[in-house]
């Protein structure tokens, strides 16, 4: 990816950029989503969603799907679109902090050597290029290792606080998926459900011709139809749910795929340009030298 000069680039900013920001309301750290966006989104989907089926496609039996098949298919499918709204925040989220690896935060010269004192010039192009550069997960990946820099007795000690702040960002983003796990579980689940709901409607139409005394003749047929509707409600729920999980699990996949991409995409530009160009071999003997400058970032 090319890397340009901040000062050639728009400066990023978090607070305005981010797209829960950009709604109002408090976006989630680095690409996590908050559930209030997108459960605003998904209830509207939902209302929609039934209102066209309602007013253009009343008699459709696609509609009948939707609305015939008792009480189950209202949860799936507003579970549904919650999650595809999780997703699609996500995305966005993802895009934007990828957008990082296009500075080139250290000067351009040839012979730079990443140094105690060189470090605050570095961190100077950081806040450069972000206004809040410890909300994007590649800049507060750099900045965490040079705050640290004076304290660094060599080269591999900067790759194993890298290291441990890489794991710790994916952990956060395994985390993140927590929520939509257990919404893509309870999908089918609730597809169970309306087969249970719908094989116990059909069975016990059934079982009422059956009693003794029943006028067989006179109440097999309408018995049958309310029997074939109780098993439309048991495989049209099941159905709905099933395609519903299939199709969000493989846009899960696709996200996920992508921003473990984005993570690695990360360490293998701090090794470039933070680990390759490093040079600490006399820390140790600068530890007291007060004239060096701050490493505190701050413009």
């Amino acid at each position: 990816m090319k890397k340009n000069d901040p000062m050639e680039m728009p400066r990023m900013s978090w607070a305005r950029d981010d797209i829960e920001q950009r709604f109002g309301l408090r976006g989630g750290a680095f690409t996590n989503v908050r559930m209030s966006l997108s459960f605003i989104f998904a209830l509207v989907a939902t209302i929609g969603f039934y209102a066209v089926l309602e007013l253009f496609f009343a008699d459709n039996p696609f509609t009948l799907m939707f609305t015939a098949r008792g009480i189950t298919p209202y949860p799936t499918v507003f579970l549904g679109w919650w999650v595809l709204f999780i997703l699609l925040i996500k995305s966005s989220k993802i895009r934007f902090q990828k957008r990082a690896l296009q500075y080139c935060i250290l000067p351009d010269r040839r012979n730079f050597v990443l140094t105690p004192y060189t470090v605050e010039e570095v961190m100077v192009r950081i806040y450069d290029s972000a206004e809040q550069p410890k909300d994007f997960v590649l800049f507060n990946r750099i900045l965490l290792t040079l705050s640290n820099l004076r304290n660094i007795g060599k080269v591999s000690d900067v790759d194993d606080i890298l290291h441990s702040q890489a794991e710790l960002d994916e952990n956060g983003m395994e985390t993140s998926y927590n929520m939509i796990a257990g919404f893509l579980w309870a999908i089918p689940i609730l597809g169970f459900i309306g087969t249970v709901l719908g094989l116990s409607q059909a069975i016990g139409t059934f079982a009422d011709v059956l009693k003794p005394g029943a006028d067989i003749t006179n109440d097999l047929v309408p018995s049958l139809t309310k029997v074939t509707g109780g098993l439309s409600t048991a495989f049209d729920t099941t159905f709905i749910a099933l395609v519903i999980a299939l199709v969000l699990q493989l846009f899960l996949t696709s996200i996920k795929k992508s921003e473990e991409e984005f993570f690695n995409a990360c360490s293998s530009y701090c090794a470039e340009n933070i680990v390759s160009r490093l040079k600490i071999d006399y820390v140790a003997s600068i530890g007291a030298d007060h004239n060096s400058p701050p490493l505190n970032g701050q413009k």
